[in-house]
């Protein structure tokens, strides 16, 4: 029994396929396999890397069903037909061989499909988002009985398939707003057929579903189903709905039920960003747990292995499913196992790779903080040829991942901090909503130090590095704020937000006018927004505040500002800041804000004298990070990756 995680670690077994440990890898499409849906050298060279790091099961992203309608996006896996079979095989016999089992998700996209009409549901219920892009052609339409005929016998010529290729576990994707789910809840089902109206009616196509794949494979295949707990949409479906259909599928020989929640116009409870719960939807595994006698897999926003534990101790589940954490990580079960969980590169849930730079944008998945995700030989250190001795400037996220890479490929490196280690991550998690990002900051800390990276707490200078001797430098200076230029700017109640989101400055309460209303704005009003004894309001220059945020950073932060009454006044021009308060110009005409504190986010520079200095002196550099462009977490970190290996 492993010490530090003895249940997470215990084998266990779905039907009559044992399985090493507890931890599954939930299915994610990647977008690497080939246009057709063929399975490319990158989708297996992929999962190689999740059977090697130990994986117990791997639940393989979703795949369609049919050629009609089920296809959600551009290079989503197909086993829709006997030609995909010997692709299949190559990846189900790769995971297996290197000790997983392997599983894979089957699914019709129903309306949420993004490659846009046409559309076919259980009900003219469209996806709003669908709604605005295309317009009356994504109202989906409501499929006949002898259609959905056809999709039940698509479902169980693909659950033949996926067992013929060699997977040893089929799982059928009832849930996040797919077809199964638009049958299932109330509040995408409006029929008044046998499908529609009763739980029990909404239930028929997922029994229909669940019989015919149960007829193909044989009484003794595992099959399993994932239901959302609930799907969080008005008058939708409920835990009590999901209990009575698991229930329901456990009596009909289903041999697990994964356990999610949310549909993509719910997005913020299926993919959990890091402003909301750790562990968001475990509450519905465990309830559901309750009633079934079959394993329950507990899932979402599960990214540390000692919190996986603690969910499988107290039996909330009886498997782990992540996702987004073996994305970050595939070798999180072989470091967890092992005992040592601070070299685990961790999911910080901001949703930037794996959901805004994916198939948002129809590029393959990326992840903030694995670079090499897609990636996984082209970009992998490797020893140098020539190794040198290398100087790298500024401890943030960009300078921490470029020398540690530097060193791993036998680079001798000196990284110089005057500040402290971590740059503005430290501001950055400051805010409890946003403590993910303090794992984020731990890790790369840690990973400089365990690569022995020199590290000098001390400004570096041109004439330190040239001194040194060395041959080469990484400037990764960052950025520094920008002040507000307009009279009354020099107060004493005006700060900088990252100043006071850090703790640098006094808490200001009461009044508070933040100017700005970009990420670090938005993140500021909201930290004292929530404290009923402030009253924040958001001055912004351009029509819209969060231009610069994610989708899902929108959607919860748009919620906080509205529960707690942040007044957002946009279009809005800083004219001068008096003992009275803030002096605004909008189309309103002329308005003054009361404010007791000016907290002040206009913007960030990038700091650049060094590299100047260093470039005109003729030696080796090269910049990364903020200090060339303002970004993310996600840019810096990739760029830093990539200076460490080329220098």
């Amino acid at each position: 029994m492993h010490e530090q995680f003895p249940h997470l670690f215990s084998p266990g077994k779905i039907g009559n396929v044992e399985i090493k440990n507890r931890i599954c890898k939930a299915p994610q499409t990647s977008g690497l396999s080939n246009l057709d849906g063929s399975v490319s050298p990158r989708l297996v060279r992929y999962y190689e890397d999740l059977a090697n790091g130990e994986v117990g099961m791997i639940i393989v992203e979703y795949a369609y069903v049919d050629k009609l309608y089920s296809k959600s996006a551009s290079n989503q896996l197909a086993i829709c037909d006997n030609e995909y079979m010997v692709g299949l095989g190559w990846l189900a016999d790769t995971i297996r061989n290197l000790g997983s089992v392997p599983c894979i998700q089957i699914e019709h996209c129903g309306r949420q499909r993004f490659l846009g009409p046409p559309m076919k549901s259980a009900s003219r219920n469209p996806w709003p988002l669908m709604y605005e892009r295309y317009g009356s052609a994504a109202i989906p339409e409501e499929l006949t009985i002898p259609e959905i005929d056809e999709i039940v016998e698509a479902f169980g010529k693909a659950a033949w398939r996926a067992k013929t290729a060699g997977f040893q576990v089929v799982e059928l994707h009832g849930a996040h707003g797919y077809l199964i789910t638009n049958f299932l809840s109330p509040f995408t089902n409006q029929r008044t057929d046998w499908y529609g109206g009763s739980r029990e009616n909404r239930f028929r196509f997922l029994e229909h579903v669940f019989q015919c794949c149960k007829d193909y494979v044989g009484e003794d295949f595992p099959l399993i189903v994932r239901l959302s707990g609930t799907d969080y949409e008005p008058n939708g479906m409920t835990i009590d709905d999901t209990i009575y259909y698991a229930k329901r599928l456990e009596a009909m020989g289903c041999a697990a039920i994964d356990v999610s929640g949310g549909d993509h116009h719910m997005m913020i409870h299926q993919v959990t960003p890091m402003q909301l719960s750790q562990g968001h939807n475990v509450w519905a595994a465990e309830a559901i747990k309750k009633e079934v006698s079959i394993p329950v897999f507990a899932t979402g926003s599960i990214t540390l292995p000692s919190f996986a534990e603690e969910i499988l101790a107290s039996g909330k589940g009886d498997f782990i499913s992540m996702g987004r954490p073996l994305l970050a990580d595939p070798f999180w079960a072989k470091k967890a196992r092992e005992g040592r969980p601070e070299d685990i590169a961790p999911c910080i849930r901001c949703n930037e790779g794996c959901l805004d730079r994916g198939n948002h944008l129809g590029k393959s998945i990326s992840c903030t903080m694995n670079p090499l995700l897609g990636f996984e030989d082209a970009l992998a250190p490797k020893p140098a040829a020539n190794p040198r001795k290398v100087a790298v400037i500024g401890g943030g996220p960009a300078g921490l991942e470029a020398a540690a890479v530097a060193a791993e490929c036998g680079h001798t490196v000196t990284l110089f901090e005057k500040r402290r280690l971590g740059g503005y991550l430290h501001e950055a998690s400051a805010a409890e909503f946003k403590a993910d990002i303090r794992n984020a900051l731990n890790y790369l800390v840690t990973k400089v130090k365990k690569r022995n990276v020199q590290i000098r707490e001390e400004e570096a200078t041109l004439e330190k590095l040239q001194k040194g001797g060395f041959a080469a430098v990484i400037v990764a200076t960052g950025t520094s704020p920008v002040k507000l230029p307009v009279p009354g700017g020099e107060r004493d109640n005006v700060l900088l937000a990252v100043d006071v989101l850090d703790q640098k400055t006094v808490t200001p309460t009461g009044k508070i006018v933040v100017i700005g209303g970009g990420l670090i704005g938005v993140e500021a009003a909201v930290e004292y927004g929530i404290k009923p004894e402030n009253q924040v309001a958001i001055v912004e220059m351009l029509p819209a505040i969060m231009r610069d945020c994610s989708d899902s950073d929108r959607i919860v932060y748009s919620q906080m500002i509205a529960e707690h009454g942040i007044e957002t006044l946009t279009s809005a021009r800083v004219v001068e800041i008096t003992a009275e308060g803030v002096v605004v110009e909008y189309k309103g005409g002329r308005r003054t804000l009361p404010a007791d504190y000016v907290l002040v986010a206009v913007g960030m520079r990038p700091q650049q004298a060094l590299y100047d200095s260093l470039k005109e002196a003729g030696m080796e550099v090269v910049r990364v990070g903020d200090c060339v462009k303002p970004g993310k977490i996600y840019d810096a970190i990739h760029s830093g990756h990539l200076a460490g290996l080329r220098i």
